[in-house]
């Protein structure tokens, strides 16, 4: 298969896909997580202005990628008994 740029680049693709496996497997996610934490208020308070910055841009989730709902599920949401 020849190597396509842009949208379609294979390579680049399975690349990102074996580097992220690599880095849950490596067991330092939750460490990232931590070190990925607002050092103050200050910087809280800028992280949630950009998040809302990035939502108001956004089209919505893509309720595609999610999983189907179970019965229990949306029951649990519904308060249906």
């Amino acid at each position: 298969m020849g190597k396509v740029q842009g949208e379609g680049d294979y390579q680049s693709a399975k690349k990102f896909d074996d580097d992220e496996a690599a880095f849950v497997r490596s067991g330092r996610v939750d460490q990232a997580a931590r070190d990925a934490e607002p050092k103050s208020q200050v910087e809280a308070d800028e992280m949630k202005k950009a998040e809302e910055a990035g939502k108001s841009r956004s089209r919505g989730e893509d309720v595609s990628s999610r999983k189907p709902a179970s019965s229990a599920d949306r029951k649990a949401r519904t308060g249906a008994k």
